[in-house]
């Protein structure tokens, strides 16, 4: 597994309680997103490292770079069409290029002079922004904020193949770690080594509130 993984409790120390952070694993030349799948669509998509088959170009599709945001939303890959996951190794250009491209899904009254420029935005953009309460692994809602973002039209075609490094299905690493979730054994759970994200673009920063 390329994945990097190291012990919860002890990261954990070390992350941030509150706020809007990007928590990630990454480094200069890319960064690990997270999507669950159907077997038909997830296996095709690890097999032949990108996304085609029965995989849609016409949906929209969410990416997540924080691991236990994704494990909340599919529950540890227990839920239906959910049971394949994926971590995907995504060049940094092609993620920062999503953020720079991306209009949030609900109307910020801070950024925008009324409720019909929002709109206009939303209709143009094919990126969408959204900021997400974090979970611990039981799945308990955290004051921090996880991000997560859509992709759709000319953006989800280039995401599904020219924009990823590398596709891994942990989908047994995930079922490893649940089964120490269950058993409230957070001492020996690992999960994959995150930090903080930040731009060297201050404007990107500032519109995605980071701090």
């Amino acid at each position: 597994m390329k994945l990097e993984v190291t012990n919860y409790k002890e990261q954990e120390k070390s992350w941030p309680q509150q706020g809007y952070h990007i928590m990630a694993q990454y480094d200069d030349q890319k960064i690990v997103v997270y999507q669950s799948y159907r077997p038909a669509i997830g296996n095709f998509a690890a097999q032949n490292q990108f996304f085609g088959g029965p995989f849609s170009l016409e949906r929209m599709t969410w990416i997540k770079p924080n691991f236990l945001w994704m494990m909340y939303r599919n529950g540890w890959g227990t839920k239906e069409g959910q049971e394949v996951v994926l971590a995907i190794h995504l060049k940094r250009e092609a993620f920062e290029k999503y953020l720079d491209n991306a209009v949030y899904s609900s109307f910020k009254p801070e950024l925008y002079k009324s409720y019909e420029d929002w709109q206009a935005d939303v209709t143009s953009s094919d990126v969408r922004l959204q900021w997400d309460p974090d979970h611990d692994p039981y799945g308990t809602k955290l004051e921090r904020r996880a991000i997560q973002i859509g992709l759709r039209k000319e953006f989800i075609k280039s995401y599904a193949s020219d924009d990823i490094l590398e596709i891994e299905d942990v989908s047994q690493f995930v079922k490893e770690q649940y089964d120490l979730v269950k058993s409230n054994n957070l001492e020996e759970l690992v999960t994959p080594l995150e930090k903080l994200m930040i731009f060297g673009n201050e404007k990107l920063n500032t519109y995605l509130k980071l701090k």
